[in-house]
């Protein structure tokens, strides 16, 4: 069979606190929103803004370290993969979809009290993990912390 790639990787702003519940079994489930924006010039040449905004979930400790550390208004960088699912709607009959991105690694960009709510999030903490369907967690994470916020005291010569 051919490779084939599902990959998300987005750069935005969380729209609204994230919304944090449990399944039966105990493990916990984040779901959020991030809004990320396009800049365009139109037929006459002027800039647009395009606002597109993408339904995440996150499930076992990456969902615990949302509930804690992100709010409305953090920035974050998130990968992930597309999730489609389907419905029959119960009062029409009529077939429903739902795409959502299930987060796999996760980095927080805003610094402390950045976003609304004053607490914010820990500058540059990164968060990784590998979530799928079966909460299977055997992907090796990345580190992406080495690459943000080196300065000249960081250089040991």
């Amino acid at each position: 069979m051919a490779k084939s790639v599902n990959k998300v990787i987005l750069l935005g702003n969380v729209g609204k606190d994230p919304e944090i519940k449990s399944t039966t079994s105990g493990v916990a489930v984040a779901t959020f929103s991030i809004a990320t924006s396009e800049r365009f010039k139109d037929k006459t040449g002027n800039w647009q803004d395009r606002t597109e905004w993408h339904n995440l979930v996150a499930y076992q400790r990456t969902a615990e370290i949302i509930r804690d550390y992100v709010k409305k208004g953090s920035k974050l960088y998130v990968e992930g993969r597309l999730q489609t699912s389907s419905w029959d709607d119960k009062t029409t009959g009529q077939k429903k979809y739902k795409t959502e991105i299930i987060v796999s690694d996760l980095s927080l960009l805003s610094g402390r009290g950045e976003g609304e709510g004053g607490a914010g999030s820990s500058g540059g903490g990164n968060y990784s993990r590998s979530n799928t369907a079966s909460f299977d967690q055997s992907a090796p994470a990345q580190d992406y912390s080495q690459t943000t916020e080196i300065t000249d005291d960081d250089i040991p010569f």
